[in-house]
């Protein structure tokens, strides 16, 4: 190897083959393969090959990133038939598939605030009679089975006179844990398996975050009787037996 370096006249045909030995393999196309091609004068069809491939890659990786995001925020802004986006500003809840508003926000809606976009809505309490005459939110109605809900809203649904505004629904429970959130899926189940997708006779539905238990001790005012009943009452347990084996 001294030699070899030491002495340029050295013949080519001695230098050649430990030359070879050290290149990559042919089979594979490394960096360096790559970067020779590029810097050595090489065929056009080689430097043709090389260069289009990263550029699609680059591409195709962007456009489906950017594209895949654009549709995840449609999805969470519009209502139920794509038509707009939710009225109401929204809070995060338990259940990722439901849009929650905060009892604020209920209290901005029962004060009008939205009257001028918001022809009807409809508070649907979905707890026990019991726990509804113990107190609720003025102007509430109590439909605790699905087939309350099904006579009270699909079989002959609510229709604005002015297309321009909505008609929107709002679910509660006690906690808004389990019994509004299944009664708000019931109803779009309902909606859609009725209607050609996307129309909606409800497009527009929202669960009270916290419930009424949440609700209740802040608007106090709002409320009539002015107290507050839980599921869990000693003096109701026989009421609780029978309305939970009639939702079952």
């Amino acid at each position: 190897c001294r030699q070899l370096f030491r002495s340029p006249s050295m013949p080519s045909s001695v230098i050649r083959p430990i030359l070879k030995r050290i290149d990559r393999p042919q089979d594979r196309d490394t960096p360096i393969k790559t970067k020779r091609r590029r810097s050595v004068a090489g065929t056009p069809s080689e430097e043709a090959a090389a260069e289009p491939v990263a550029w699609l890659l680059r591409s195709r990786s962007f456009s489906h990133e950017e594209i895949e995001n654009l549709l995840a925020n449609d999805h969470q802004e519009l209502i139920g038939d794509f038509s707009k986006a939710y009225l109401l500003q929204t809070v995060e809840g338990k259940h990722q598939d439901l849009k929650y508003i905060s009892p604020e926000m209920m209290v901005a809606v029962l004060t009008g605030q939205f009257s001028s976009l918001i022809e009807s809505c409809v508070i649907v309490d979905c707890r026990y009679p019991y726990e509804y005459e113990g107190g609720h939110i003025k102007g509430a109605v109590n439909l605790p089975m699905e087939q309350d809900v099904e006579e009270f809203l699909l079989k002959k649904p609510i229709v604005p006179f002015d297309a321009s505004k909505r008609v929107i629904v709002i679910f509660h429970c006690e906690f808004s844990s389990e019994r509004g959130p299944r009664m708000c899926r019931f109803v779009r189940e309902k909606d859609r398996a009725c209607n050609e997708y996307p129309h909606l006779h409800y497009p527009e539905l929202y669960v009270l975050k916290g419930g009424y238990r949440e609700f209740f001790p802040q608007y106090q005012t709002h409320c009539e009787p002015q107290d507050y009943r839980p599921m869990h009452h000693e003096d109701f347990k026989e009421d609780l037996r029978k309305f939970r084996l009639k939702s079952r």
